[in-house]
């Protein structure tokens, strides 16, 4: 510990400071510049790894740490991956401010703060629709299972208000984003996805191309969206 971090202190003295270097400091008070990379061991025997200034890494115990420097190795924790930004989609505008979702037992507004990376899967369906209302349990449990990033489901509504559209959602525990009954109507101008009969999965990519018109086969849609 005094060699590695004698030769750090040095080190940082003779470089300017960066954002990603904090001070660190020993039992006897001897402070560099270091950037704390990993937390390896348990209880203990835990160490940091560090990097010094001119790039070399150094382990450093816990237990020759100061007891402030000593508690921010038991604080540490690894940064969170990053998840790749969304494209824009040929669904923004219809999408955006028009979505709401259950909350309790009413519908909310609801932003898409994480936007799909890959695919939109729109659900076309009803309260009145007895196919429907057989199908959709399975639906809640797959989304329940595979829902990540790549993603994300819109409920599109056959239904003629948006009272029997929210008893619907409720009675079902959709727990995904709907458009407002109110726009449906010009969503499916907008976009035609062949819809004849409901209950329809369409699989869409950001681009509004249909990648899949059998989303009802969900073994198939679980392939497609892992």
């Amino acid at each position: 510990m005094k060699t590695s971090l004698s030769i750090a202190i040095v080190i940082s003295l003779a470089l300017p400071l960066s954002a990603a270097f904090e001070n660190w400091t020993n039992k006897e008070g001897k402070a560099a510049q270091l950037e704390l990379l990993e937390v390896i061991g348990e209880a203990a025997a835990k160490e940091g790894v560090f990097k010094m200034r001119n790039g070399r890494k150094v382990n450093i115990k816990q237990a020759d740490l100061a007891e402030a420097d000593a508690k921010r190795i038991d604080d540490w924790k690894p940064a969170a991956p990053e998840v790749p930004a969304a494209e824009p989609s040929v669904f923004d505008e219809i999408l955006d401010g028009n979505l709401v979702i259950l909350e309790g037992k009413k519908f909310v507004k609801h932003e898409l703060t994480a936007k799909p990376t890959k695919y939109y899967v729109f659900y076309y369906t009803a309260s009145w629709c007895p196919p429907c209302q057989a199908f959709t349990p399975s639906l809640v449990d797959f989304y329940e299972k595979n829902k990540n990033e790549s993603f994300e489901l819109v409920l599109i509504t056959s239904d003629d208000s948006e009272d029997d559209m929210e008893g619907y959602a409720k009675d079902k525990k959709m727990p995904w984003p709907q458009l407002k009954q109110s726009k449906a109507g010009s969503f499916k101008k907008s976009f035609n996805h062949g819809v004849s009969g409901i209950p329809a999965v369409i699989v869409c990519d950001l681009e509004g191309k249909i990648v899949s018109a059998n989303g009802r086969n969900l073994a198939e849609l679980e392939k497609l969206v892992k």
